[in-house]
């Protein structure tokens, strides 16, 4: 079997926490509602993402033997998923979420050094794209996607920080978010420099996102209409990721990609939770093909 896309790292357990508002003042104790855990984190996102769209999605990663582990095998049931144990246990974050939506997130990596995504667990599997997610341990996971299209995000890079060059250089297709960029196009053309992208694109939220593909002009595109009040906005860039990735797939346009991914996105920020109902393939065009009619 072939699958559209493997997905290699990349999963974890949010605990989502509803604050008054942020930045958080100090206080001793808030009173808050109630704390939930969910599966989180941007593999699993662009790995639901993408299945919720009607493709074929085989995934890898590590996780612990523990409660959390158990959270992400149950959520992804649903794909091709292979699982490695991870030493030091499950990945996990803290999102608090504000009134208007936005986050802030307290991220527990749990790095053990020298840790590899195993090879037995991805290598063997056919595919016609391979996502692949900033996690240490999957540094070394190019090696062995000769000929498989790849992309990456790099979510919130500076632009300087040394653990996201490999992935930014590596990759055939880069997103990453504004959110720590003062030039966004200045680091874009980087990336296009100095490694093999055929094209980056920068997410920046409600501002919509810029696409730069080499050879090409930048372009600015604007955010897709929210479907429904703001719920929060965890998630809305791996489902941005999961929309252009199926229009890829599906053989569109840049500029279609672009705007599938913004729908997915918008989408996003309408759901409460990271990853619990992504955008369906059919709601993505039916959305799409409204604002082509200007309904």
């Amino acid at each position: 079997m072939v699958h559209d896309v493997l997905v290699l790292g990349g999963s974890g357990v949010d605990a989502t926490v509803h604050v008054p508002e942020l930045p958080l003042p100090y206080a001793d104790t808030y009173g808050v509602p109630p704390i939930q855990e969910r599966v989180g984190n941007t593999g699993a996102g662009v790995a639901l993402g993408c299945a919720a769209l009607g493709l074929s999605v085989a995934f890898a990663d590590l996780v612990g033997d523990d409660p959390q582990g158990a959270i992400i095998r149950e959520a992804l049931s649903g794909v091709d998923a292979r699982w490695g144990r991870a030493a030091a246990g499950t990945r996990r974050s803290v999102l608090l979420v504000g009134p208007d939506g936005r986050r802030t997130s307290l991220h527990d990596p749990r790095d053990t050094p020298g840790e590899r995504l195993p090879r037995e667990l991805y290598a063997g599997v056919r595919a016609r794209h391979a996502h692949v997610s900033i996690t240490g341990y999957c540094r070394d996971v190019y090696d062995d996607l000769d000929g498989i299209p790849t992309s990456t995000d790099l979510h919130d890079w500076d632009g300087v920080n040394d653990h996201h060059r490999d992935f930014a250089y590596r990759s055939g297709l880069v997103f990453l978010s504004a959110a720590a960029l003062e030039s966004p196009e200045r680091v874009m053309r980087h990336i296009l420099d100095r490694g093999r992208a055929e094209a980056v694109v920068c997410m920046r939220g409600a501002e919509g996102c810029l696409v730069l593909p080499r050879g090409g002009d930048l372009r600015a595109f604007p955010a897709a209409p929210l479907p429904g009040p703001v719920a929060d906005t965890n998630g809305a860039g791996d489902a941005f990721v999961s929309g252009f990735l199926y229009g890829r797939l599906r053989g569109r346009p840049l500029e279609e990609c672009v705007r599938l991914g913004a729908l997915a996105g918008a989408h996003a920020c309408t759901v409460a939770g990271t990853h619990e109902a992504p955008i369906t393939e059919a709601t993505l065009l039916a959305r799409r093909d409204r604002i082509a009619a200007g309904a």
